[in-house]
């Protein structure tokens, strides 16, 4: 962890407090399956149902979650709405995480 400024310290309570937020949020399965769908670019809910597997409506409610956590974002086209993720931080996130269980130990 050397030489990350941004560990040299404990966040304070209310940070913290968003952090486990953001990560309950990006722990569940289906969100994940979300999150990888559009990882490589914006789509649907037809898109990411058909690449998820899951249900319409679970879909669309976990993105609703996302949205909310700030983990996706979406801009409409017409009657069609669009899904991205946010920001480049979560596609860190992401692989940060998909590096860490791949490790060999």
């Amino acid at each position: 962890m050397k030489g990350n400024s941004y560990m040299s310290q404990m966040p304070d309570d209310k940070t913290l407090d968003k952090m486990e937020s953001l990560l309950n949020v990006a722990s569940d399965f289906t969100r994940l399956k979300i999150m990888y769908s559009i990882a490589e670019g914006e789509k649907n809910v037809t898109e990411i149902v058909n690449e998820s597997g899951a249900s319409q409506s679970l879909v669309s409610h976990q993105l609703s979650v996302l949205k909310k956590a700030h983990l996706v974002s979406t801009h409409k086209e017409g009657h069609k709405v669009f899904y991205r993720l946010d920001d480049e931080h979560v596609i860190a996130l992401l692989n940060v995480t998909y590096e860490h269980v791949k490790e060999e130990k």
